[in-house]
């Protein structure tokens, strides 16, 4: 990937990292300031508006580094995760306290203000989310931040899960959202991002990223029934997650949903409107 791929690369015409000095041009260079999310997630987004396309969404725990934050309440910044560049909201933004020491393993969980479920929950942190926790009362973990969440939606932040198919089969159903990566909605590689992340890979955010990086090449044969289980299948600009040799799992714009679908009709369906497959990744 390209150091000057402005979906990584956080640089402006008036303003960009100091690192990148001598690098790129820019009327002022910064250092960035480490700020995390508080929220249960944050847009990122293409522009400072609340109008302005979701780019990808980023979990509570997670850690940004910000160069500017506007009068109007935007964080211009990077993701310290997949490095992705955008404008987050500057409320959703705190200094960041204790390391995580546990992470989000249910499709989503509640956070409540006192050991009880009959509180009204404060937040509702989505898989993959990471949390500080400081002691279990009971059959709750207490954050540091004085919250109670269900101790078996938690596993420590070391903790992986064997199958990453098997991660991304929990949101089948899930509604299909550009940009977005929780159970409230998610995108074909923000599904591949997170069902990874679970299994503890590291993945980038979009397809051609996915595409160039993940696994190894594989030639599948024109039937395509050599596939395998975690296979990556590929088109421009989609992604799909190889369930067994004749099913696929992909969130996707025409089930409006993350969806089963036989691996023949889905390339036949894609091949009107995408052309065939660009390629397969064996995770």
């Amino acid at each position: 990937m390209s150091l000057l791929d402005p979906r990584l690369t956080p640089a402006r015409p008036d303003l960009a990292a100091r690192h990148l000095e001598g690098t790129v041009e820019a009327e002022r260079f910064v250092e960035g300031t480490v700020l995390e999310v508080v929220d249960a997630q944050a847009p990122l987004r293409r522009a400072p508006s609340g109008d302005a396309p979701l780019e990808t969404e980023a979990l509570m725990g997670e850690r940004a580094i910000v160069y500017e934050i506007s009068d109007e309440g935007w964080a211009w910044g990077q993701l310290e995760g997949d490095r992705y560049v955008g404008y987050l909201p500057a409320n959703a933004l705190a200094s960041p306290g204790a390391p995580p020491t546990h992470k989000v393993a249910a499709l989503r969980t509640l956070i409540f203000p006192g050991p009880s479920i009959k509180l009204p929950p404060t937040a509702a942190p989505s898989l993959g989310a990471r949390l500080v926790i400081v002691r279990h009362e009971e059959r709750f973990a207490v954050t540091a931040a004085g919250g109670f969440v269900p101790a078996a939606h938690l596993v420590p932040l070391g903790h992986n899960a064997q199958d990453f198919v098997a991660v991304a089969e929990r949101f089948v159903g899930v509604p299909y959202l550009w940009g977005g990566r929780t159970s409230f909605g998610l995108d074909c590689s923000g599904l591949v991002q997170v069902a990874l992340g679970a299994s503890g890979v590291a993945a980038p955010r979009d397809t051609d990223m996915q595409e160039r990086s993940l696994g190894a090449v594989v030639t599948a044969n024109a039937e395509h029934s050599d596939l395998r289980r975690g296979d990556l299948m590929f088109w421009k600009g989609h992604v799909a997650i190889v369930r067994d040799p004749s099913t696929l799992l992909h969130a996707n714009a025409f089930h409006m949903a993350v969806a089963l679908e036989p691996i023949a009709e889905a390339i036949s369906r894609i091949r009107a409107t995408d052309g065939e497959p660009t390629g397969v990744r064996r995770m």
